[in-house]
């Protein structure tokens, strides 16, 4: 019983596999599906070709905002514990600096990805 248990159970998980096997794999290899793809460089290509500074400026705005979400979820929870005056008052001033640096960055040039 055991035994014909085990088989039927190994016949099954071996059919599985198959049809995992059959349905997994690409009907065509495409260069460029299969080559990495990092940070906009073509891997094939020459290593010392300069590199676009608007990348790292995607990513510092990134990180600002990213920031400014991680200091004001906080923020709800204090609200049963504080004066909501306060709070509304310390918020309003935290947006307005974002804000003044954003315009800042926009005036300056930062955000324009082609100059």
């Amino acid at each position: 019983m055991i035994l014909n248990l085990t088989i039927m159970i190994n016949m099954i998980l071996l059919l599985m596999l198959f049809i995992l096997n059959l349905c997994s794999k690409k009907p065509f290899f495409d260069k460029e599906k299969n080559s990495p793809f990092e940070c906009g460089f073509d891997p094939k290509s020459n290593t010392r070709t300069p590199f676009s500074i608007n990348f790292f400026l995607i990513a510092i705005i990134f990180l600002i905002f990213d920031i400014e979400i991680a200091l004001i979820l906080p923020i709800i929870k204090l609200i049963k514990f504080s004066i909501l005056n306060e709070i509304f008052i310390t918020m309003n001033f935290f947006i307005l600096i974002l804000t003044l640096g954003l315009y800042h960055e926009w005036n300056q040039g930062a955000l324009k990805w082609l100059k």
